[in-house]
Formats: C-alpha cells, structure tokens, sequence
C-alpha cells in the first residue's frame, strides 16, 4: 500500500513538472526582458553591429529582451586559450537574436552552449563509403552547429562578418539558422513552420530554388546566393538566410519566392534595414 503511494506521488510530481515547466520557463524569460538593458551593452552592440542602428526603436527594445533572455539561457565558452569577454557574448547574441526578433523560434531549445575559438580551427573529417571509413583529414573550419547542444565559432570571423555587413556573409546567422533547421533533430533545410499547410509550399520553392542554384553554379554563373548553398538543402537555407539578411534587395529582386518565403518564417522584412 505504502510502495503505491509512492508510487502515485512520484508520478503526480513528474506530471506536475511536465505541465508547470513551460509557464515557469515564460515566466523566468519575461523577468529577463522586463531588465534594464545596460546602456554599456547598448554601446558596445552599437559599435559592433552596424545593422543595429537601422532597427525601429520597437525592434531594438524587443531584440534587448531577447538577448537578455539568451546570454542567460546560454554557456560560452573560450577555446584555444580565448578569454570569453562581454562584448563577445554581446556581438554573438546580438546577431544570433535577429533571427528571433519578430518571436521566431523558442531560444534555440537545443542549443546549451557556444564554443568561441579566436580564429580559425582545425577538425577531423571522415569520409564513409558504406559503413567504412575510407579518409580522414584536418579541416579548417569557421563555424558549425551541432545537432545536440552546442554552436561553434571563430571570433576573428565574427568579428569580420558583423563589420562588413551586406556582403551576405555571415557565420553566426549561418550557424544559428541551422539551429533553427534542427530544431526538430534533423538539419534538412526545414525549420518548424507555423502551418502545416506551410510545408508543401515550401517544398515546392525552396528545392526549385535550391536546384537553380546548383544548375546555376555548375554553369559557372555569377549568383546571389553563395555557392556554398548548392552544398546540400540544409546549406541552402541557412546561407539563403545569410543572404536575406545581408542582402535583401538583391534576393528579392534575383529569387522573389525564395524571399517571400524566408520573409513569412522570420516574419520580418530586412529590406527597411538597408
């Protein structure tokens, strides 16, 4: 009788986590937007993020709120002997939270933290035929997102890519819109639509456009989209998004479908921005 109990009561407690955890988690994030924001951090995302000054007073109080509730949510950590500063965590969460603005996304949910190297770093990468390892070799690497919990990075890259806004290059809008892609646990090139009826639509444009894209580059043309799209569907959607960001006259005018598609998910028109 006493083990039923237990029993009972252990289960009422998981049952009652379960139901209580979001509304604490939406509680504990409006405390984090309801804070001040430093005027420190105001200063430092001004300097370091051009794109920033071009927001609306609305967007940027809501883009406040959300990098709050990131840098509280989310673990930094230097690698390679990089001294993780305030204005690191500010320029990564900054850029980052753009992709959240119009409340796109639920904070990345899978995402527990961001490795920071100062530049770029080195990999191993295997190459499978089957189930066997037929080559392995160190690669470069500037950015990359996991599946599981965590964002890297090169902060020289950053750096770079926040400076020169508009070239349609940038590895933190890249490497967080997978995290968007993954949300779901797949990197496909399909991030969670807010309609069912959403998804054929998008199938439609997005491998049209994809398939443009890879005629396109195998032709040798100049295009919009960085070739490095053409790599697969989840490279696709994450540079289309670096380039709907960093360059949105020119997508809408080259690939309209793919901007009014990109547009309907971030709910956001980047063209009032440049």
């Amino acid at each position: 009788m006493i083990e039923t109990i237990i029993v009972l009561l252990i289960t009422g407690i998981i049952i009652m986590g379960i139901l209580v955890s979001p509304s604490l988690t939406k509680w504990q994030r409006n405390r984090f937007k309801q804070r001040p924001f430093p005027p420190l951090w105001n200063a430092v995302i001004n300097v370091n993020l051009p794109i920033y000054q071009c927001l609306t007073p609305s967007e940027r109080k809501r883009l406040q709120g959300h990098i709050q509730v990131f840098l509280a949510e989310k673990q930094f950590i230097g690698c390679k002997g990089l001294q993780v500063t305030e204005e690191i965590k500010l320029v990564i969460a900054a850029t980052a939270c753009l992709l959240l603005l119009n409340e796109r996304g639920k904070y990345f949910p899978r995402l527990r933290s961001i490795l920071i190297y100062p530049s770029t770093y080195l990999v191993n990468e295997k190459a499978y035929s089957g189930n066997y390892v037929v080559e392995e070799r160190r690669v470069a690497r500037l950015g990359e997102s996991w599946t599981s919990d965590q964002v890297v990075l090169a902060w020289s890259q950053v750096k770079r890519d926040t400076c020169n806004w508009q070239d349609g290059h940038n590895v933190v809008v890249h490497e967080f819109a997978h995290q968007l892609d993954q949300e779901d646990g797949f990197a496909e090139g399909v991030p969670i639509l807010q309609r069912d009826s959403d998804y054929s639509i998008w199938a439609i444009v997005m491998t049209k456009e994809y398939q443009q894209l890879c005629n396109d580059i195998e032709r040798g043309l100049r295009t919009v989209i960085d070739s490095y799209g053409a790599t697969n569907p989840a490279e696709f959607f994450a540079v289309a998004t670096e380039t709907f960001f960093e360059k949105p006259h020119q997508l809408l005018k080259k690939h309209p479908a793919v901007y009014q598609q990109l547009q309907r998910y971030y709910q956001l028109d980047p063209i009032q921005w440049v």
